[in-house]
């Protein structure tokens, strides 16, 4: 299974999935892991990316998705997945065929208002996302319908814990 936790820069994404992966003795792996080196020098100097920035990093996590689900690796997933396209490509349904069962990847929303995650990336200490692209990431950001949606705003605990007990069935 793949458990996608999703959100804007800020929202808790690699806090929480890396407690996520620890509680269920899983693999972690990071969506900023997968970026081309352009990507993260361009975010770097506060520039947005575009969906043809985008294109190659969520075709190397589609590959990457495809390739856990066929060796039946359980993983956490850090992605922003901002748009339904990109969510979409993720499941990989731009394929015609999706690879997985809508049942084998869940998608885990981490919901949290812009002063909160901006508070947040203020804080951050060495990271190329800069708070000045916070404000694309909610212009882009479509929000996923009939997923787990959490609040941000808790603790990171409290969020693994309510995943957890939101997945226990499927688990």
């Amino acid at each position: 299974m793949i458990v996608i936790v999703m959100g804007v820069s800020g929202s808790g994404k690699t806090t929480a999935g890396k407690l996520l992966a620890q509680s269920l003795h899983w693999d972690f792996q990071d969506a900023d892991d997968f970026h081309p080196a352009a990507n993260i020098e361009k975010m770097g100097r506060g520039i947005p990316l575009d969906d043809a920035d985008r294109m190659p990093w969520l075709l190397q996590m589609q590959s990457a998705i495809a390739h856990w689900l066929e060796t039946q690796k359980n993983v956490v997933l850090a992605c922003s997945a901002l748009k339904a396209s990109y969510r979409d490509l993720l499941f990989g349904d731009s394929l015609g065929d999706s690879f997985a069962s809508r049942t084998q990847i869940k998608l885990i929303y981490l919901k949290g208002d812009f002063e909160l995650f901006s508070q947040r990336l203020q804080q951050r200490q060495n990271h190329y996302m800069k708070v000045c692209l916070l404000s694309s990431q909610f212009a882009t950001l479509e929000e996923p319908q009939d997923v787990i949606v959490i609040n941000a705003a808790q603790s990171p605990e409290a969020i693994v814990a309510q995943i957890v007990n939101n997945l226990k069935n499927s688990l």
